[in-house]
């Protein structure tokens, strides 16, 4: 008759939490990929501005009018003006700082890389739009810094910043386990991070 195999020992906390660290780190890692290769690539380019490539601007000014009913008594439809404007000119991104001044009555549609400036005559209805398309750069780099684009892809930058954070802290609760190399690597981490703090003291003056 044979005789069971004997029972395996249960883990303990200390392993339990390795396999989970290992775990998280793994697929986090995997998740942000390319969160971390996008944003370190246009952190370089937001680093070099002067740098030509993809940094083509085209400048250009539009006119016609507004159809009737557009302001009453002073009072601007601004959500028909914009769409009247899209449809007329073919204006994109979103439509902010409405404001009207006298007569003169201005609204500006913003997207990365893209800028629409109109300014309109409340007597005649009669606008003048200066538009600004900016290369793919320039729209990468406004995309990294989150400037004109929008709830959804600031709540993308937030969740990839908690990623990231999960990332860096799980990867750093494995080293913690590593006996043969934990100590170099805390070492190399910490002349990493004093110099980081250094060149940042540096750059304040």
């Amino acid at each position: 008759m044979r005789t069971p195999p004997p029972a395996s020992r249960p883990r303990t906390l200390k392993a339990r939490s390795h396999v989970w660290l290992r775990w998280l780190h793994t697929y986090t890692s995997m998740i942000s990929l390319l969160v971390v290769l996008f944003f370190a690539l246009t952190g370089i380019t937001l680093n070099h501005p002067d740098w030509a490539f993809g940094n083509s601007e085209i400048k250009r000014e539009v006119t016609g009018t507004l159809p009737a009913g557009w302001i009453t008594a002073g009072k601007v439809d601004w959500l028909n003006v914009a769409e009247d404007l899209r449809a007329q000119q073919g204006l994109h991104g979103r439509a902010e700082e409405p404001r009207v001044d006298g007569t003169e009555a201005s609204i500006s549609f913003l997207g990365p890389g893209y800028s629409a400036d109109t300014v309109i005559d409340t007597q005649t209805g009669k606008y003048s739009t200066n538009i600004l398309a900016q290369g793919g750069v320039a729209v990468l780099n406004d995309l990294h810094r989150g400037r004109d684009t929008g709830g959804a892809w600031n709540w993308l930058i937030d969740v990839s910043g908690g990623v990231l954070t999960l990332v860096a802290v799980t990867g750093i609760g494995i080293l913690l386990y590593l006996r043969k190399t934990r100590t170099q690597a805390l070492a190399v981490m910490g002349v990493a991070s004093l110099i980081v703090l250094l060149l940042g003291w540096r750059a304040l003056g």
